[in-house]
């Protein structure tokens, strides 16, 4: 890897750190620092397919009590990043909230040196949480 490509990758990484953070404390300021301005938000679960925006979205975020002020363990992980060139990349993250445990695909961009997500594609399936779930796949 390029000094280029590592500082990339680093970028990214604390991307999907603020990223995860900021759904844990229901951070709606923050995540939506995080996005583009026309970012797409897309869930599929169930076949119940829909296209958000962040201004739709954003305010679902702020308004529901937040992992963190319920005792929940702050679990987000990256799974995996996959760079399609030098200015777009592909993050699969997980999480949970309650009993919903997240796969999301971050898909990114690179605008004036800053990486932005774009798109976030997700699903979840709901089960019991359970005291050996750290994160549960």
């Amino acid at each position: 890897m390029t000094s280029s490509e590592t500082a990339d990758f680093a970028a990214i990484l604390d991307l999907c750190g603020h990223y995860h953070d900021a759904l844990h404390r229901s951070d709606a300021e923050l995540l939506g620092s995080l996005f583009h301005d026309n970012a797409l938000y897309a869930a599929t679960t169930d076949g119940d397919i829909r296209f958000w925006t962040m201004d739709h979205y954003l305010p679902i975020v702020a308004d529901r009590p937040s992992p963190a002020s319920r005792g929940e363990p702050a679990d987000g992980e990256v799974v995996s990043v996959t760079f399609a060139g030098r200015h777009a990349a592909l993050a699969q993250v997980r999480s949970s909230i309650g009993e919903r445990f997240f796969t999301d695909f971050l898909s990114l961009v690179k605008i004036d040196g800053r990486w932005l997500i774009a798109a976030k594609v997700f699903d979840y399936v709901t089960r019991p949480r359970s005291t050996e779930d750290g994160l549960r796949r």
